[in-house]
């Protein structure tokens, strides 16, 4: 199983602690884990020994940050978040396969199902919030003049199909886009990817691949009743704590906080590694 981040020194240990909740909730596999980095990570190390006595083996990758000179970034959208549009250019040929995964994920349950879906000719299978945000989906889809997208896809989960990105998808027309629309980017990468690439995704069921907690009881609701929390977590795959508010951050102790804190807690005692 071949496994996809982009991270910088800040965001380490989160990635360690989504790795973790992989490794105790999913089949056993032969991981390759690749990290896109700007720089090499300080805790290289750190990472190595941690993957090593999971079982799992790291590659780091490292990107020449010239090439997203023409990127809006900020504090909250560093230029990382650019890595995964662009991910097929500085992976290995031989990979046809990839799932990248945002560092604010958790894995409560197996990954084998989704990994091994079959994309067909699709670029991406990724899940919609759509369910959630039926406005602000129709608001993105004019917001970035792609009316005859189905849906406005979240990017923190993301089946990559290598083979078929390879051809499609091109440096040139991701900047090109940036520059003519940069100031209509409110997420930027996921702005891109939707604007450009919405019509190859593969669509996921979000409250089983993608679930966002802030909104566990609209979940509830839209299934009248089905999609509760004790239903996620036996049936669902990802957790996703999309926002401001962190599960790492003391405060947000809420119901999936607290399931967060608990493999958190456990990932650091597996792995006291300095």
């Amino acid at each position: 199983m071949n496994l996809l981040f982009a991270v910088d020194d800040h965001y380490v240990e989160p990635m360690l602690t989504t790795l973790y909740s992989i490794y105790k909730n999913t089949a056993k596999r032969d991981y390759q884990v690749y990290i896109l980095q700007k720089q090499s990570l300080a805790a290289h190390d750190k990472i190595d020994r941690f993957l090593q006595a999971m079982g799992m083996t790291y590659h780091p990758v490292l990107i020449d940050p010239d090439i997203f000179q023409e990127a809006p970034v900020s504090k909250r959208y560093p230029e990382t978040i650019y890595y995964r549009l662009l991910a097929h250019y500085f992976l290995p040929d031989q990979l046809e396969k990839i799932l990248y995964l945002d560092a604010d994920i958790l894995c409560i349950n197996d990954l084998v199902p989704l990994y091994e879906t079959d994309l067909g000719d699709d670029l991406y299978g990724a899940a919609s919030h759509a369910k959630l945000t039926k406005i602000t989906d129709q608001i993105n889809k004019l917001r970035l003049g792609n009316s005859q997208a189905d849906h406005y896809y979240n990017s923190g989960v993301l089946l990559m199909n290598l083979k078929a990105i390879r051809q499609k998808v091109k440096a040139d027309d991701i900047f090109s886009f940036i520059r003519e629309n940069r100031l209509q980017l409110i997420l930027p990468d996921q702005d891109v990817l939707n604007a450009l690439y919405s019509q190859f995704i593969f669509d996921l069921p979000d409250q089983v691949y993608n679930y966002d907690v802030r909104y566990s009881k609209l979940y509830e609701l839209i299934s009248e009743g089905k999609w509760t929390p004790k239903w996620v977590v036996e049936h669902g795959a990802l957790l996703h704590f999309c926002g401001k508010k962190k599960p790492w951050q003391s405060k947000h102790l809420d119901n999936f906080g607290l399931l967060y804190a608990h493999y958190d807690h456990k990932r650091k005692l597996f792995g006291n590694f300095k």
